[in-house]
C-alpha cells in the first residue's frame, strides 16, 4: 500500500534542519493562500455587462484571434 502523501512529507520534514522546516512551512502557507478564491463573484460583475460597445468587442475579438493563432519561435 502506498504511503499517504502527508505522512511522507512529515517523514521528510523531520529530517530537515529547523531553518528548512520553516521554509517548508512558509511555502505550504503560500500554496494554501494561492488556492483560495479571491476577487469578486460573477454576480457583482454583471453590472458591467454591455459596458463595451459591440463594435469594440468585435475589434478586440478579431485582434485576439489574429494574435493568438501564431507562434513566434524566435520570440524567446
Amino acid at each position: 500500500m502506498e504511503t499517504p502523501i502527508i505522512e511522507e512529507v512529515l517523514e521528510q520534514l523531520k529530517t530537515l534542519p529547523r531553518e528548512l522546516q520553516w521554509r517548508v512551512l512558509e511555502f505550504s502557507r503560500a500554496l494554501a493562500k494561492s488556492t483560495s478564491p479571491s476577487g469578486v463573484s460573477g454576480q457583482q460583475l454583471l453590472r458591467f455587462a454591455g459596458a463595451i460597445p459591440l463594435d469594440d468587442v468585435r475589434v478586440i475579438s478579431a485582434a485576439i484571434e489574429q494574435g493568438c493563432e501564431r507562434v513566434d519561435a524566435n520570440e524567446w
